[in-house]
């Protein structure tokens, strides 16, 4: 790259930091901090350890932002110094500059990204449910590649990632699993991937060698961290215990742990059996139904956001949201924003933040 490319690109980078600086104003963090800390030197604090909790991981949350904008602003001018004494002769030093701007451009539009979150549950952790489609086998083999797409793409980005249920198939691979994903703005990303998944290559269950389409939905929802956001009337629920069985080790087979919850008034119907506790799959159980609650909030909301903007975009069964093709060619195409790649491959290994990136953006 040229002096004067490189000069361009940061150009368009410092407009971003300007982005961010409005979106993250370092006083307002700082005395936000400073609020949090007050709260943590009141009496009896500690003695409400979920609360403790949460104003700590606010804290912590905006000690990293401090840090964050320190590091890039460090990073621009650092690169913007010596850029300026730079040749298009000094190649060493050009490359070296491009490597830290790639840095700088990667950290700075990810910060810019997150600003963008505006949704009331985007920074919350979130559940994740990946449903078999119609096709046996073969769409429970879909499900299982889902589930390993997400458990590695959560070890990307350091999220916490704990199976609640889980129901294998007949053959091979999964019904459904419903996931915990715990991670700042884990939903806020996650959301992205609601809808149907649509896959698309030669079946390993096929002797012909035939080439089958086969379809999983994802549902994605809010983790809500307390009880008292959504409210859960007893008399709403009817409340199951039955033997566990499955994913969990015979330890959990053997006992009557698991819990289905029905919530009359709507007709959603969850269930827990992972633990081996019956008091903790329930505790699961009104989570995830806490969670769908939220979630039906929300697109209450979007739908009449929808209607204002005059446009409504479908995210129940039978509106693919994205397809994967492993033959006669390999492609990932998102079909909301024609983001698309070659490496099927790698993005079924859990690299697709820049495809759940530009979804965002193209959503703002």
């Amino acid at each position: 790259m040229t002096v004067e490319g490189i000069k361009e690109q940061l150009n368009q980078t410092k407009k971003v930091l300007e982005d961010i600086q409005v979106l993250f104003p370092v006083l307002k963090l700082q005395e936000k901090k400073q609020e949090l800390e007050k709260k943590q030197q009141e009496p009896n604090f500690f003695s409400d350890r979920k609360n403790a909790e949460k104003v700590g991981k606010q804290i912590a949350l905006i000690d990293q932002k401090l840090e964050i904008l320190k590091t890039i602003n460090t990073q621009y001018e650092n690169v913007a110094t010596l850029i300026e004494d730079c040749t298009d002769e000094d190649t060493e030093i050009l490359k070296d500059l491009e490597d830290e701007l790639k840095k700088l451009t990667k950290a700075s539009n990810s910060l810019h990204l997150e600003g963008l979150f505006t949704g009331k549950y985007d920074h919350n952790s979130c559940i994740l449910t990946i449903q078999a489609g119609a096709g046996g086998t073969e769409a429970c083999d879909w499900a299982d590649m889902l589930f390993r797409m997400y458990e590695r793409y959560c070890q990307k980005q350091g999220y916490k990632f704990e199976v609640l249920d889980y129901n294998e198939g007949d053959g091979a691979g999964i019904k459904s699993v419903t996931i915990m994903v715990e991670g700042t703005n884990s939903y806020g990303y996650l959301k992205s991937e609601r809808g149907v998944h649509r896959l698309v290559r030669i079946s390993p269950f096929d002797s012909n060698k035939r080439r089958h389409t086969s379809f999983a939905s994802v549902e994605v929802m809010p983790q809500i961290e307390s009880a008292t956001e959504i409210e859960i009337k007893p008399e709403d629920l009817k409340v199951d215990v039955f033997r566990s069985g499955g994913h969990g080790g015979q330890g959990v087979n053997t006992t009557d742990s698991a819990v289905r919850i029905r919530h009359i008034p709507t007709g959603i119907v969850v269930q827990c059996q992972n633990e081996r506790s019956q008091i903790q799959n329930r505790e699961n159980a009104l989570c995830v139904l806490r969670s769908k609650l939220a979630q039906i909030e929300e697109e209450k909301e979007q739908a009449k956001l929808n209607q204002i903007r005059g446009t409504l975009k479908k995210i129940e069964w039978g509106s693919q949201i994205r397809s994967y093709v492993f033959c006669p060619y390999t492609m990932v195409k998102d079909h909301r924003t024609d983001w698309e790649t070659s490496d099927v491959f790698g993005f079924v290994d859990g690299n697709l933040q820049d495809c759940i990136e530009e979804y965002l953006k193209q959503s703002v």
